[in-house]
């Protein structure tokens, strides 16, 4: 192990996990509230683009005071910025959403959570850490899990088109979870990140909304929820604060605490968070082969824990994590990393 990449302490382990969870949590609402909007007359690109946006405007002058005059730090990551939103944020849920159109939305999440399995394969051929047997291990249980939990094998029918746009959401949620993970000295705050990301998401949605470039439509009519007639403003506002601007904020901070693979696999846990919305709201109870299948997914984070290396300091490639008491940048930088403990 290098001097300048110290083991994760336990605490802070302990805490991105409970983010990513929590992360999890959020982002799981979402199914419900947005299939109201859809059902409602909404079209996909219309839903997202209104998440997106409205969460946008209430992370962005999050992520410049996150920033504190920083700017540098703003031009130095802005591919990683661009990246994060043009493909963790509008591309991905504009592919989701598109590939529940033809899809059932089991084998959608299914091939959207294909993504953590792309986070291993991205870390052997980027940075050469090669997998070991328990995350291998790991990663066959979360899948087949993951399977039992969503119960794709009751007569599920393909459409290639919506397994194409899945499989571009398995892309975006790995780069996700990748960007997010990239903890060195010159890393945006993890809330920089998520604000600024969401920033070019919503411009590229508003963009390729505004010039036709995705179907975008929306409805004033009142939606149902939970069998209540509610405002359509109801489900926005849940999907755009809870469900985005909250998710994304806690999510960033999550991942960049425990890094790339181990937070896409607890992200998994956002099925089961969505299979318990849906039975509050919709009254849909999982049977034994889906809580099975949950046991499962939990087993595999454990195998993928497990397996990670013993001297993984971070995720990008082995550069320093934070800076070293003593260190002469540490005056400089110390603002750049997530607090040991909950802001509120």
């Amino acid at each position: 192990m290098n001097a300048g990449t110290p083991h994760r302490s336990a605490r802070s382990v302990l805490l991105g996990l409970l983010l990513v969870v929590l992360a999890s949590a959020s982002f799981g609402t979402s199914g419900a509230f947005a299939k109201a909007l859809l059902l409602a007359g909404w079209s996909p690109a219309g839903v997202v683009t209104w998440r997106v946006g409205i969460a946008a405007v209430l992370l962005v002058p999050v992520a410049a005071w996150a920033v504190r005059g920083r700017w540098y730090l703003l031009r130095r990551n802005a591919g990683a910025v661009t990246a994060f939103g043009l493909v963790a944020v509008a591309g991905c849920q504009f592919a989701y959403f598109n590939a529940v159109e033809t899809l059932s939305i089991a084998v959608a999440l299914l091939l959207e959570y294909l993504g953590s399995v792309l986070v291993v394969g991205w870390m052997w051929a980027r940075h050469g850490r090669r997998p070991t047997r328990l995350t291998l291990a790991g990663v066959a249980l979360s899948v087949l899990g993951l399977a039992l939990v969503l119960d794709v094998f009751s007569g599920v029918q393909i459409s290639w088109v919506g397994v194409v746009w899945g499989l571009l959401a398995a892309v975006g949620l790995a780069t996700f979870y990748v960007s997010s993970s990239h903890d060195h000295e010159e890393s945006l705050p993890p809330l920089a990140l998520a604000g600024f990301g969401l920033g070019v998401g919503a411009l590229a949605l508003v963009a390729a909304s505004a010039t036709g470039l995705i179907d975008y439509a929306t409805a004033r009519d009142s939606v149902q929820i939970a069998g209540l007639a509610t405002a359509w403003w109801v489900p926005i506002a849940e999907l755009a604060v809870v469900a985005a601007a909250f998710a994304y904020a806690v999510g960033v901070m999550g991942t960049r605490l425990v890094g790339a693979t181990v937070a896409s696999f607890v992200g998994l846990s956002e099925v089961l968070f969505a299979i318990l919305v849906a039975w509050v709201l919709l009254d849909e109870l999982p049977g034994w082969i889906q809580l099975a299948g949950g046991l499962l997914i939990l087993a595999g984070v454990v195998g993928v824990r497990l397996g990670e290396p013993k001297d993984d300091g971070d995720d990008d490639g082995g550069r320093t994590a934070y800076p070293q008491v003593g260190d002469p940048s540490e005056a400089a930088t110390k603002a750049d990393w997530p607090a040991p403990h909950p802001v509120a």
